[in-house]
């Protein structure tokens, strides 16, 4: 049994499953891959995530460490921006390797 920000996971998969899995927190580490994005241009990036969805998919990347979030209020209005954290590159490795499979899918198993 592992245990990571409170949460119990049985396996080493299940724990990375509960940190990056679900429909948008691999797209949004993505995005952020080389660049630091505020949050309207990841929604830009990312069209059919709903603006609740991404609100909480940026704020439990940030909790598991994975991403920053930077506020700046030297002038209106508010910006804050989000990019990965030295922990958060570290899966840039798997995100490629999934970019590269989905790639290879397409490739060989999507009609034309």
């Amino acid at each position: 049994m592992y245990t990571f920000k409170g949460k119990s996971y049985p396996c080493c998969t299940s724990l990375t499953m509960g940190i990056i899995g679900g429909k948008w927190k691999t797209v949004i580490l993505y995005h952020l891959i080389d660049k630091t994005l505020r949050y309207n241009e990841l929604r830009k990036e990312i069209p059919s995530v709903t603006e609740r969805t991404l609100s909480l998919q940026l704020k439990t990347l940030e909790h598991d460490g994975l991403i920053e979030r930077n506020v700046y209020t030297s002038k209106p209005p508010l910006r804050v921006e989000y990019k990965l954290t030295e922990f958060g590159k570290s899966v840039i490795p798997l995100i490629q390797s999934i970019i590269d499979w989905g790639e290879y899918v397409i490739e060989t198993h999507v009609e034309k």
